[in-house]
């Protein structure tokens, strides 16, 4: 008998889980289990995610890759813009959100990966890659365990293509102490209808 397929694992999974809980009940549940890694007390607003999603280039975008996608706010409005050709890959290291998200969404682009983003190059080569056009995080990493966010930071930068960028959106502006050392060309912008308002970052690899 042939292996199952990913979408064939996807959909047995989703049947197998049963009903999944509201997007809400588990953002709170990641939050108070983990609230150093989820950084805040609610998702991102869709505003905010089309507003950092506005100076990416999706007709040369043929992998992206999201750092914390949590309950998948972020990831969804992704797949509605990425070509019909092109893979996201979502890496988080709390199992019950990739476990919901490999549950609530069946896309044949999509890959949940249960890992640290400071594994992220590995992981881009095990998807068939040699590089990332876009690499977008919601990671805190301020409250990141010391070095980590460094380690994000620098591997981050040795993924994305020329010209790609690393797009960061935080409520800490420190964040933009994790970037400086790799990026040269960093635009900013602030979010205010997000609660609480956001900082947004991208850095280029020009």
């Amino acid at each position: 008998m042939p292996a199952p397929t990913a979408a064939e694992q996807r959909s047995r999974r989703r049947r197998t889980a049963g009903a999944p809980p509201s997007p809400w009940m588990m953002f709170l549940k990641g939050f108070f289990k983990h609230p150093v890694m989820v950084g805040a007390i609610a998702s991102s607003s869709g505003t905010l995610v089309r507003h950092m999603l506005s100076r990416v280039d999706f007709n040369q975008c043929k992998l992206f890759v999201e750092y914390g996608p949590g309950v998948g706010t972020f990831t969804r409005i992704l797949l509605d813009r990425l070509a019909p050709d092109a893979t996201l890959v979502v890496i988080d290291t709390n199992p019950d959100f990739i476990d919901y998200l490999a549950q609530t969404i069946d896309d044949p682009r999509f890959f949940p990966v249960l890992g640290s983003a400071a594994d992220v190059k590995q992981i881009v080569h095990d998807h068939g890659f040699e590089h990332a056009d876009y690499i977008a995080s919601g990671l805190p990493f301020s409250t990141l365990p010391a070095g980590v966010g460094d380690q994000i930071a620098k591997a981050t930068r040795e993924i994305i293509r020329p010209g790609g960028a690393f797009l960061v959106y935080q409520y800490n502006p420190k964040v933009k102490n994790f970037l400086t050392p790799h990026w040269e060309h960093i635009d900013h912008a602030m979010q205010l209808w997000n609660l609480p308002p956001a900082q947004l970052w991208w850095a280029w690899n020009k």
